[in-house]
């Protein structure tokens, strides 16, 4: 026989259905006050944390209430790390500056990118680009809208498959130009990438919108293996947009009061959207479609504002593709042991595996794909 309370608790349900409604409100309401209570007391616990996070590169407004908090964000705390962090990238640039070349430091320092065709000899390219194509390894996934994002890591094994991929690592015009840009003395990630559009039936992918990767300077970089049309959704850029001028700083710190709280995710955790429209009153130029051929090198500081440009057609995109981030808040260069010979080719696989462990908790991003050359479907 069912408890004696729960046998109320049907009659009540059955007999009187005001009644119920009032009290399953009053069993939700509390449920819900003390589920904020427990938030509430977690966030207290966590507080050190959520501190400590301020002086790293921590963007998401959404995930750490003191970077989201619009109090403090009105007193001007967003405001005070974007500064900070530029300004230590600054000193950090002016130290690497002797690696770079001084046209292509000038083109960075106005435009926020470096666009360079033909940028390997062409015997090495032609090695680099066929055994690319040729490469069937472990890749992994993410799709965002009706687009695929395919990556594989450059490790060990590329590496001994793709012989020209080590040689343009060691590049020393490409070592100059990415440790500048991002800041620190440091090996970027490098992957094998394609981009795969209008293979699902779906809205646009996010990335064609216009936004800042983070609230500090950082490097992304293409090597683009194949021509680039208009047409087949090349990367896009805002000339200039990298430079902290005072209508971007006030502008940030306007973004920062109600970000949290928005409608759109990806700026609730830090990449902040903009439109066209906001362009001029920044004092910023329309977007820059990089429509190039095959060996052009593009290498950006993506706190500029950038995006993957919409394709019209079905198309496939295949690249090198390099990233480079590191806490803002360091004044050293290096001391990297992620850049340390036989550790670098490891990292990848590295941070594969650690965030196969957490998509048990947050949900998988980036899944496993069959072996796969980076063209096929």
């Amino acid at each position: 026989m069912a408890p004696c309370g729960l046998q109320r608790f049907i009659g009540m349900v059955r007999a009187t259905p005001y009644r119920a409604r009032t009290v399953l409100m009053t069993l939700r309401y509390n449920l819900s006050t003390r589920n904020m209570m427990i938030r509430s007391i977690l966030h207290v616990l966590a507080f050190p944390w959520f501190f400590a996070q301020l002086f790293t590169g921590q963007k998401s407004f959404r995930d750490n209430p003191i970077i989201g908090s619009s109090r403090l964000n009105g007193l001007g705390l967003h405001g005070a790390r974007v500064r900070i962090a530029h300004a230590m990238a600054a000193r950090r640039r002016a130290r690497l500056a002797s690696g770079v070349n001084p046209a292509e430091k000038a083109m960075f320092d106005k435009d926020g990118y470096v666009e360079i065709h033909d940028f390997l000899p062409h015997d090495l390219f032609v090695q680099l680009r066929d055994g690319v194509m040729a490469y069937a390894g472990e890749s992994r996934e993410t799709t965002q809208g009706h687009t695929i994002t395919r990556r594989y890591g450059v490790g060990p094994a590329a590496l001994r498959e793709i012989p020209a991929l080590h040689a343009f690592r060691q590049d020393q015009r490409w070592r100059g130009l990415a440790r500048y840009i991002m800041s620190f003395n440091v090996e970027p990630l490098l992957y094998i990438q394609s981009i795969l559009t209008h293979r699902h039936d779906a809205p646009s992918d996010p990335q064609i919108n216009l936004h800042a990767d983070t609230f500090h300077p950082s490097m992304k970089a293409w090597l683009f293996l194949e021509d680039v049309t208009v047409e087949g959704g090349p990367f896009t850029y805002v000339p200039g947009s990298h430079r902290l001028t005072p209508e971007r700083l006030a502008w940030e710190h306007r973004r920062s009061l109600t970000v949290r709280d928005g409608d759109c995710r990806l700026s609730a955790r830090g990449s902040l959207r903009v439109t066209a429209d906001e362009l001029p009153a920044l004092g910023l130029p329309a977007p820059k479609a990089f429509a190039v051929p095959a060996n052009t090198l593009v290498i950006a500081d993506t706190f500029g504002f950038h995006a993957r440009g919409e394709s019209a057609q079905r198309s496939t995109r295949i690249e090198l593709w390099a990233y480079g981030r590191r806490n803002p808040f360091r004044a050293w260069l290096g001391a990297d042991i992620w850049s340390l010979p036989s550790v670098t080719e490891r990292r990848i696989d590295l941070r594969w595996r650690m965030r196969d462990i957490a998509s048990a908790m947050t949900g998988r991003r980036w899944a496993k794909h069959s072996v796969v050359r980076p063209g096929d479907d």
